[in-house]
């Protein structure tokens, strides 16, 4: 369950007309938090951010599945399942399955949220795109700077 101020800033994001990304990005930067201080851990940073995601999806972020290329065909569909579950009715996880992932999250360690495994995430993630994709982004950066 994410706390109450982060669901508060990913609102404020979305009243401020920002992209569900930025809003999602509360969550993730939550979860980081998370394993950092030692609540459970993650097996990389891939994984942290995924649960971030999921969570801001779970908390309403209209943030859609990956694309084709991107992920795989079970995230894609976790993914739409997990937007749909925020639009139907809340419906309190089992005692038993919220316990057993707590325990296998606090089995994995903490070095996936260093400042070096999201650094080497982030390389990683950038040299998977185009350079034109990369301009862009940046370019759309530079404007919002300005801003």
């Amino acid at each position: 369950m994410p706390e109450k101020e982060v669901v508060e800033r990913a609102r404020k994001d979305k009243r401020e007309g920002k992209a569900p990304s930025t809003q999602a990005g509360e969550f993730v930067r939550e979860e980081i938090e998370h394993i950092r201080e030692g609540k459970h851990g993650a097996r990389s940073a891939k994984q942290a951010i995924a649960i971030g995601l999921s969570k801001a999806r779970r908390a309403g972020v209209k943030l859609p599945p990956p694309a084709k290329g991107s992920a795989s065909k079970e995230t894609r569909e976790q993914a739409a399942r997990e937007l749909s579950k925020a639009k139907s009715p809340k419906k309190k996880t089992s005692a038993k399955r919220s316990r057993a992932m707590s325990r296998v999250l606090k089995r994995e360690g903490s070095s996936a949220a260093s400042k070096t495994a999201l650094s080497r995430h982030a390389r990683s993630a950038a040299a998977k795109r185009s350079a034109a994709s990369r301009s862009r982004s940046a370019k759309k950066a530079a404007l919002t700077r300005k801003k």
